[in-house]
């Protein structure tokens, strides 16, 4: 079993960066997919990235060239920075997790997920 806590959101102007992190427990870190997800509010829950155990990576289109998904195996931590940041960024993000070679852009694919972390872009 893996928990998982995001931190790093906030308030940031258009075209400003913030970078998230992800702190995850237990041993197995590593042995997981990854991904990143945001919900808007009255929106669905959408994928942005994620990241396989074997270093590949995968981005929804919105956030590709602005946003990139990287690990630290020994901090148990997963990233996002998020440059060129939008208004339309604004949501909460969230992390989960996959059993290796499982993760995918959908929402049911991931086992694990953390709380949760506030990204508001003002224009």
């Amino acid at each position: 079993q893996v928990q998982l806590a995001e931190a790093g959101g906030g308030l940031v102007q258009a075209g400003g960066s913030l970078r998230l992190s992800c702190a995850a427990s237990g041993r197995t870190f590593s042995t997981y997919d990854m991904g990143w997800f945001r919900q808007a509010p009255g929106k669905e829950r959408e994928f942005v990235a994620l990241l396989r155990r074997g270093g590949s990576t995968y981005y929804a289109d919105s956030v590709k060239g602005r946003f990139t998904i990287s690990r630290d195996n020994n901090k148990n931590t997963l990233y996002l920075q998020m440059d060129s940041l939008r208004p339309e960024d604004t949501a909460v993000y969230y992390c989960a997790a996959a059993r290796p070679g499982a993760a995918g852009i959908y929402s049911a694919a991931y086992d694990y997920w953390g709380q949760g972390t506030q990204v508001t872009v003002s224009s």
